[in-house]
């Protein structure tokens, strides 16, 4: 079994180093949140200190950060990670950032001889917990070959999409398509409750008809309707309403580098915008419905 540093325990990175120790890794943890250190610790991790401590002697290197700027600051400069991380060394970043900020990364971990993928997931929290997720990789081949052991101890599901940052853009499209689909998924329970029909009802007819998606069936934003997902949790946990928007933005960012028309992006951008202006930011994205439905349609 393999020496592995995970740095990032949130609600995706914590799940998925519970799910390497269970497949009898040994895992050296780090996270600016003790208590997500304390979480893991309890499962048999050794509790780093630092980022840089917790790749000592480590054979692969795990991060789940939440943006862009998080990562370049974890790896690059004079003080950054891959100047500390032992040589030949696998690294597999998780988070979810823009590909040049993925690309950028991974040309500076090859110029010191360490290999290095993007894989970002999809699956949300349950799929975490589970190991059922999805990871959409950028990178060599070869460098692939050498995470899927790993990758396979905490999903079900894996793409290649080509070099690297490629898995930043398949996954920054998926999203986008997914906040789309959330968006329209809300208004569209929202104008048949405000009709008189009842939520379960038209939720299992959009889930046997044409407008039928994964929202509808798997991840209903609408409270009541099913068990175990955030409306069920008053919106608790889940993927982040500023987490979309910053994925939404991501979006943004690749279209006007390649001059790609996302209108319907740029308009689930500007919903998720103003749900977390008006202090919904730390809630699941599926809470959009609350911004869409009638005040008096709570149920």
């Amino acid at each position: 079994m393999s020496n592995i540093a995970f740095i990032g325990l949130g609600n995706m990175g914590g799940p998925m180093a519970q799910n390497l120790i269970k497949a009898g890794h040994s895992l050296r943890v780090f996270d600016l949140v003790p208590q997500a250190v304390q979480t893991l610790v309890k499962e048999g991790a050794y509790a780093a200190t630092s980022a840089s401590d917790a790749v000592i002697g480590v054979d692969v290197v795990i991060s789940m950060l939440p943006a862009s700027q998080h990562v370049e600051s974890l790896y690059l400069g004079e003080a950054g990670l891959l100047h500390s991380i032992p040589p030949k060394a696998l690294l597999i970043d998780c988070s979810t950032i823009a590909a040049v900020s993925a690309r950028k990364v991974a040309t500076a971990a090859q110029t010191l001889g360490l290999d290095m993928i993007d894989a970002p997931v999809s699956g949300g929290t349950g799929g975490a917990i589970a190991g059922t997720l999805t990871f959409i990789v950028g990178g060599e081949s070869a460098s692939l070959e050498r995470a899927r052991p790993y990758l396979e101890k905490m999903g079900k599901n894996i793409f290649h999409a080509g070099a690297a940052g490629a898995g930043q853009v398949a996954k920054i499209a998926n999203n986008m398509l997914l906040g789309i689909a959330m968006a329209g998924t809300a208004e569209a329970l929202a104008l048949g409750v405000a009709n008189g029909l009842d939520p379960k009802v038209l939720s299992d007819i959009i889930s046997k008809s044409s407008g039928c998606n994964w929202a509808v069936e798997r991840y209903n934003p609408w409270p009541g309707v099913m068990e175990n997902v955030p409306a069920a949790k008053d919106y608790a946990g889940g993927f982040g309403v500023d987490l979309m928007l910053k994925d939404l933005g991501l979006a943004a960012e690749a279209a006007m580098h390649a001059k790609s028309v996302i209108a319907l992006g740029e308009l689930a951008r500007n919903l998720y915008a103003l749900h977390s202006a008006q202090g919904s930011g730390k809630l699941d994205f599926s809470s959009i419905v609350n911004m869409l439905k009638k005040p008096d349609t709570a149920q």
